[in-house]
């Protein structure tokens, strides 16, 4: 079992209990994340209208055999290079199908659930949203407009969830902290659940508004060594290191953390650079478990770290991607181990 977290007296007075899905909180009470969280992304095929099929159903009845009580989903918004954000509007008394069935499926099966807004970058000389950047002023002003109305949108749509992240790996973006303080500011008016952002993991200590914010958001695409087809003393090494830097960047900020993306491929290299793409197929599987096996404990020691999204499952009947992949028989078997029995599994 995780062991309690000693927090401060003002750490204490953030994280106060609410009522999920109700109207913002009243001054002095900001929601919380739950002590515990243990999430599966759920991906698309498509644009996301996938999570409107029937589908959907025994795909989250397949996460929550696992011991998963979260589920995230990840509405897109596509960028272009001059600033402009391009979403598809809706009425937020009436979401579409695609938002509001998953919020509804997992609620009856007792998940909740994340809304962690996506820019989509593709067909842009973007290679990430950590490249999406803007030449001057005027496309700045364009972007935040854009983006702001996008965001309140989305929140003003999915109140009856459980969490929001605000955005997503905008490292370019940082700098303009009273555009982000706009953006949070017109979330909290229009939705009471608990927010967040994703930084990057490289990124997570220049986001200048955590203050603002009810828990550290960090995509965990942590290096863990520097050498590729890494042991296991090495892993557990990397992620002591991270550890101990995390715990005081919580206890700095008075935030518990959330990973809101951790994943591995099957790559020699998937304890040296996560976040990469590149596979190598099933001659690294057993490298991929390892990671994920070393990660889930690393969790499960760090009271400072709620728990993490893990990327990334696909709707019934394709649950696998291309990468990332978590619904192989090796995967799934270590994460009912350690969510479900309360211990680390061993790859196979």
């Amino acid at each position: 079992m995780r062991k309690g977290y000693v927090w401060s007296t003002a750490a204490i007075a953030a994280l106060v209990v609410y009522s999920p899905g109700s109207v913002a909180p009243p001054r002095g009470t900001p929601p919380r994340f739950d002590a515990t969280i243990r999430g599966i992304t759920l991906s698309t095929h498509l644009d996301g209208r996938d999570w409107a099929w029937d589908e959907v159903v025994p795909t989250i009845e397949s996460l929550r055999a696992l011991g998963a009580d979260w589920i995230a989903i990840h509405p897109y918004a596509a960028i272009e290079t001059d600033g402009r954000v391009r979403f598809h509007g809706f009425e937020p008394a009436n979401p579409p199908p695609y938002i509001a069935r998953p919020i509804r499926e997992a609620h009856r099966l007792g998940l909740k659930i994340l809304i962690k807004p996506h820019l989509a970058y593709w067909g842009t000389p973007f290679r990430w949203r950590g490249e999406i950047d803007f030449a001057d002023e005027r496309q700045w002003e364009q972007f935040w407009n854009d983006y702001e109305r996008w965001i309140a949108m989305l929140a003003a749509g999915t109140t009856d969830a459980d969490g929001f992240v605000v955005g997503t790996e905008l490292i370019h973006s940082l700098g303009h902290e009273k555009e982000w303080r706009s953006v949070v500011a017109a979330v909290r008016r229009r939705t009471g659940v608990p927010l967040t952002y994703a930084a990057n993991w490289n990124a997570f200590d220049q986001v200048p508004f955590w203050d603002a914010l009810d828990a550290i958001g960090i995509q965990a695409y942590f290096p863990l060594t520097e050498e590729t087809d890494a042991g296991e003393e090495e892993i557990r090494a990397g992620w002591r290191g991270w550890m101990t830097r995390l715990h005081a960047f919580s206890e700095k900020h008075r935030r518990p953390i959330v990973f809101t993306e951790l994943g591995y491929n099957r790559s020699f290299a998937a304890a040296a650079r996560p976040w990469d793409y590149h596979t190598d197929g099933d001659a690294a599987r057993r490298l991929q478990e390892l990671c994920m096996q070393t990660a889930l404990q690393a969790i499960e020691d760090e009271p400072a770290v709620l728990g993490a999204f893990l990327w990334k499952w696909f709707p019934e009947p394709r649950p696998l991607g291309r990468n990332f992949q978590l619904a192989t028989p090796g995967m799934k078997r270590i994460i009912r181990k350690a969510w479900r029995d309360e211990a680390p599994a061993g790859p196979e």
